[in-house]
Order: structure tokens, then C-alpha cells, then sequence
């Protein structure tokens, strides 16, 4: 009659059926409870223990006489399943923090098995999270980043974004050499960076005629589109790669005036 209730409750079969028939029946013997339900004796057993440790039944034993049990007051059985609810919400808590170790882990795992099979890595992204997630992972590099980026576009489509990414940055002291056109503007912008982990160097504003960024780190290239309506991030992990344009990127800065 309540068997499912109570199995919805977060009791198994046996432990429900057990239950249910001491509920019904008061105080009963293991023996007859076996006798009167579908179960063999050990199961019983097996359920009886069970239920006694989730405070739904108590066992009552004298002197001589063989013991019988009791079901509690069925407001126990709320217990349970409180009980049961919370520890699935910590479970999934777990699973989520599982998760998002994996996921910061990624990345790392993606790069040896690259390595290991010799394949270049190549992941693509779209919108302001994708545009975060890249920018987030030069945070990790263990080599200074090098970067072309155009300010304007960054100010206009991804201000918060780079904020709070800068923020972090200089928090961990990533340094970061930077080639931007060069314009009132941005020598403005620069005015007062960081000049322990930033270097500027400016490039003719005709050579800069592009709203996208490109960030040169620890083994990978990544680009970044970065017009209003059309946001979107590729990722390149291959050392080919990421040499040919780190040299590039060397020479062009090499090129060009320090600026103080």
C-alpha cells in the first residue's frame, strides 16, 4: 500500500517492505515479519538493521524474550529523505567542482596529447565568453605573451572583459609586451600602465587597419575578431606555428621605438 512512497522516500525494496508491515502491524517479531511478507529471514535481518540505524524502527529486547520491533513515528521517514536530498546535493556540488578542474586542466591534457601525436591543437570560440575563456589562458603562460591588439575595438566590444582580465594579470605578474597603432588615443590609454610586466611599442596607425587581436604565449597563437556583432576567438597549439610568428612578432618589435 505505501511501498512505493516510502521507496520514493530513499528506502530500498526490502527495507520498504519491512516497514510497511510494522506500520501496519505495531510491534512484531523478525520471524513473523519474515513469515507475513515476501522476504527470507535474512533479508529481514539485513532491513531491520538497516532501518533501526535510520532511526525508522527501534528494537525492544528482555530479559528471556526474543526481541520485536517497533516502527517510530512515520515524521522519521521526512528525516530520511532530507538526509538522502542532501547528500545529493553535495555530491553534485563535488561533481561540479570535478568539473571545473577539469576543465582548467583541459587545456594542459589537449597540449601533451598534441605534443605526443604530433598534431597541432585548434579550438575555436564565439561571444564574449569565448573571447574570455582565450584571454583567461595566457594567464597560464609560463612565457612572456606577446600581443598586437587594437585598443579601440577592445574599449567599444569588450571593455569589463579586459578589465578584469588586466586586473588578474597584474595581479600575477604575466608580463606582456604589446604593438598597438599608434594615435593620441592610445599613447593616452598607456599613459599609465604598468611598466613592471607591460611593454608598449607603437606601430603607424595605416599598418593597423584591423578590430581583432592576436596573443603570442608559451607554445600557442591566438586570435581574436573583435567587432561589435562578430566575436569570435581561434586557439593554435603547434610549435611550428607559434615559433614562425613569435620571430615575426620579434622583429616587428625590434623595429620599432621604445617608448618610456
Amino acid at each position: 500500500m505505501y511501498q512505493q512512497l516510502l521507496t520514493n522516500s530513499g528506502l530500498d525494496n526490502n527495507q520498504a517492505e519491512v516497514l510497511e508491515f510494522l506500520l501496519i502491524n505495531g510491534e512484531q517479531k523478525a520471524g513473523d515479519i519474515s513469515k507475513n511478507t515476501k522476504l527470507g529471514r535474512g533479508l529481514v535481518y539485513k532491513a531491520l538493521v538497516e532501518l533501526e540505524n535510520m532511526k525508522l524502527i527501534v528494537k525492544k529486547e528482555k530479559d528471556g524474550a526474543v526481541a520485536v520491533f517497533l516502527a517510530e513515528h512515520p515524521i522519521n521517514i521526512k528525516k530520511v529523505l532530507e538526509s538522502k536530498e542532501k547528500q545529493a546535493e553535495e555530491k553534485k556540488n563535488e561533481i561540479v567542482k570535478q568539473r571545473e578542474l577539469l576543465e582548467r586542466s583541459l587545456p594542459d591534457l589537449v597540449s601533451v596529447y598534441n605534443l605526443s601525436h604530433h598534431k597541432p591543437g585548434v579550438r575555436y570560440y564565439e561571444g564574449d565568453e569565448g573571447i574570455r575563456e582565450v584571454l583567461y589562458d595566457t594567464l597560464n603562460s609560463k612565457t612572456e605573451i606577446y600581443t598586437f591588439i587594437d585598443v579601440e575595438a577592445v574599449e567599444k566590444n569588450l571593455k569589463e572583459i579586459n578589465s578584469e582580465y588586466a586586473k588578474k594579470r597584474e595581479k600575477l605578474g604575466v608580463k606582456k609586451k604589446i604593438i598597438v597603432a599608434d594615435t593620441d588615443e592610445n599613447r593616452k590609454f598607456f599613459m599609465n600602465y604598468n611598466k613592471t610586466i607591460t611593454e608598449i611599442r607603437y606601430l603607424k596607425k595605416e599598418f593597423y587597419p584591423f578590430a581583432s587581436g592576436l596573443q603570442i604565449y608559451n607554445g600557442k597563437i591566438s586570435y581574436q575578431t573583435l567587432s561589435q556583432n562578430h566575436k569570435i576567438a581561434v586557439l593554435i597549439e603547434d610549435r611550428n606555428i607559434y615559433e614562425m610568428q613569435k620571430l615575426f612578432f620579434e622583429y616587428i618589435w625590434e623595429s620599432l621605438e621604445k617608448y618610456y
